[in-house]
């Protein structure tokens, strides 16, 4: 019973120690020259969704929920949300080659049609984020005129890898 007891507190002792190591947060405003609405016309509808659904990982906008504080949970997260914004981030699409822009547009229609975005594990508690067809619909519609936009905008092969 001893030994218990004193892993316990060992266990307890490493918990609140843990909670004062913390990733940061992206705090910083966001630079909007960089966001996707300076790279393509986004209309208000498609901007909403976007940002309910996708800008807490997806963008430098993340609004952190109150578990992000409780350490390991908060580092879990952080990494989530650092490996979503490696693969697309709104807040600094702009910047990204043409070539990028357009393949990450086609990427979220597959990730859309898939069911695989927003991650189920991220509706688990953001239940606000689930995307309804009609939504899923509009969003689909804009990337497929966004293409079609850089499409008649820049020449092919600014926009097409290169075929070998």
């Amino acid at each position: 019973m001893k030994i218990i007891k004193t892993v316990l507190i060992l266990l307890f002792v490493v918990f609140v120690i843990v909670q004062f190591i913390r990733p940061e947060k992206n705090t910083a405003a966001p630079d909007l020259s960089k966001d996707i609405s300076t790279a393509l016309p986004v209309p208000d509808t498609v901007a909403a969704i976007l940002r309910e659904s996708c800008y807490d990982c997806h963008s430098e906008e993340t609004r952190y929920p109150w578990y992000f504080e409780v350490q390991p949970v908060g580092w879990w997260l952080d990494d989530h949300i650092r490996e979503a914004k490696q693969h697309l981030n709104f807040s600094d699409f702009a910047v990204s080659s043409l070539r990028r822009q357009y393949h990450k547009l086609e990427e979220i229609t597959e990730q859309i049609d898939l069911g695989e975005m927003p991650l189920p594990s991220y509706l688990l508690v953001h239940r606000h984020a689930s995307l309804t067809i009609e939504q899923k619909d509009l969003l689909n519609a804009w990337v497929q005129d966004s293409r079609a936009y850089m499409k008649s905008t820049y020449p092919p092969d600014s926009l097409q890898r290169r075929q070998r």
